[in-house]
């Protein structure tokens, strides 16, 4: 009986082990977003000083953190809607017909780091005088957006009843209208899935803006730089320039984890 008792009391400890220490990142991040430079410095003052909201003030008034908030949300939402408008006919495509060796291809290209396509890319933009576009950035966040939603997409349409498809097709609905009407409406819990986790990518995306993004279309995570410098880092505009691009992947994720967790285990078993 006590062994069952301590046992009791074991994984509750444990949990909150593991949870604190995946935190405690965000946890700093967050703290010192409220502090000076001289408080965050200190080591006495982690937990106890004077929180100021100084740091977000300097964030929009001095860096101008509205604009790349918004060329963020341009790029992810265009890459996303993008990535569906071609991943969703073309998992649904692979899955149907069986064609294994085109779904390889696109595994391929998501498992190939995408530094690897930097150079090309930036060749090809650059000479159709796309560098500093939305759609240079949106196209380039699609490369690993589109294979990353096929693949998602490919395992749900695949545990779909084919019985569904064969009932509309007997009244009369072509493979279009099949797809259209009676697939996608089902798959919701796939696609919310899938474009979440693309929208989540692009907003993070660090690499390809770098690249190809000049100061027109500059995204939130080339944007911390304007907070380093040679002699210094202001690391209280940097953790709030961090905490707002935390903030919202973060409620997204509180908000569609029911989605995600359902899309997710949707996709992982075949009916």
């Amino acid at each position: 009986m006590k062994k069952k008792g301590a046992t009791r009391w074991i994984y509750p400890l444990l949990t909150l082990v593991v949870i604190l220490v995946f935190a405690f990142p965000f946890i700093w991040m967050l703290l010192a977003s409220f502090k000076t430079q001289a408080q965050i410095m200190s080591k006495g003052q982690f937990l106890f000083f004077t929180p100021t909201a100084k740091n977000y003030v300097n964030v929009f008034s001095q860096y101008e953190f509205m604009r790349f908030i918004v060329n963020s949300f341009i790029v992810a939402v265009g890459s996303t809607i993008g990535s569906l408008l071609l991943g969703l006919p073309a998992a649904y495509a692979i899955a149907r017909y069986r064609l294994q060796g085109l779904g390889l291809v696109i595994l391929v290209a998501r498992i190939v780091p995408g530094i690897t396509f930097l150079i090309p890319w930036f060749i090809l933009f650059s000479n159709l005088h796309l560098v500093d576009t939305y759609l240079a950035l949106i196209l380039s966040h699609m490369l690993v957006g589109l294979p990353f939603i096929i693949w998602i997409m490919i395992s749900f349409f695949e545990a779909l009843p084919t019985e569904i498809e064969e009932a509309g097709l007997i009244d009369g609905c072509t493979r279009t209208q099949v797809f259209l009407r009676i697939i996608l409406p089902i798959s919701g819990a796939g696609i919310i899935t899938s474009s979440l986790l693309s929208f989540i990518f692009s907003w993070n995306n660090f690499m390809f803006s770098i690249i190809l993004a000049g100061d027109k279309t500059k995204t939130l995570p080339i944007a911390v730089f304007n907070f380093m410098s040679y002699s210094e880092i202001n690391w209280g505009a940097l953790m709030a320039a961090a905490c707002i691009i935390t903030l919202p992947v973060l409620i997204i994720a509180l908000l569609a984890q029911r989605y995600i967790v359902s899309g997710l285990a949707a996709g992982a078993v075949k009916g």
